[in-house]
């Protein structure tokens, strides 16, 4: 008897406890593709450039998306000036930013069953896994699976470049 009623106070105690720290600590809300990146303080290039080719509405659409975004260092590994000429030619940096996005929302573990996906750019993007390492093209995933309301982007480390369309 005397066991029933400690369990009882135990788990009141340990139920108050819970709730108190729920009411205290509530889940992350999970927020948009560009609002995510913008969060992470790790994309200031990129969304610096989503925002000069006009694409931030289309990344805050309903979608849902897979972002393979580079990272600021991944982008300071190009060339100043081809990054220049981008921000010159809309056309070119909007081809750019969108080899980047691939429509429907494609968690690590379906990334790594394709063989390439296909960008809202136009072209296919390959996808190499070897061991634990996941390439698409030659840049590396290094952050997987972070979950916005309109879709996933997995980080990269180096900006991706569509080929030359003969």
């Amino acid at each position: 008897m005397k066991n029933r009623w400690l369990w009882g106070v135990f788990s009141a105690v340990l139920i108050s406890a819970l709730v108190g720290y729920a009411v205290s600590n509530p889940p992350a809300e999970k927020k948009d593709i560009v609002d995510t990146a913008v969060e992470a303080g790790q994309f200031k290039t990129l969304v610096k450039l989503v925002q000069e080719a006009g694409l931030v509405d289309a990344l805050r659409g309903e979608g849902p998306f897979t972002v393979f975004a580079p990272t600021d260092q991944a982008f300071a590994k190009l060339p100043k000036a081809q990054v220049d000429a981008l921000l010159k030619d809309k056309e070119a940096l909007r081809r750019v930013l969108l080899y980047h996005v691939v429509q429907g929302k494609y968690m690590a573990k379906d990334v790594t069953k394709q063989r390439s996906l296909k960008t809202l750019q136009g072209q296919n993007v390959r996808i190499r896994v070897q061991g634990n390492t996941v390439r698409i093209n030659d840049a590396k995933v290094v952050k997987a699976d972070i979950e916005c309301t309109n879709g996933v982007i997995h980080v990269i480390d180096k900006v991706i470049l569509p080929p030359n369309r003969k």
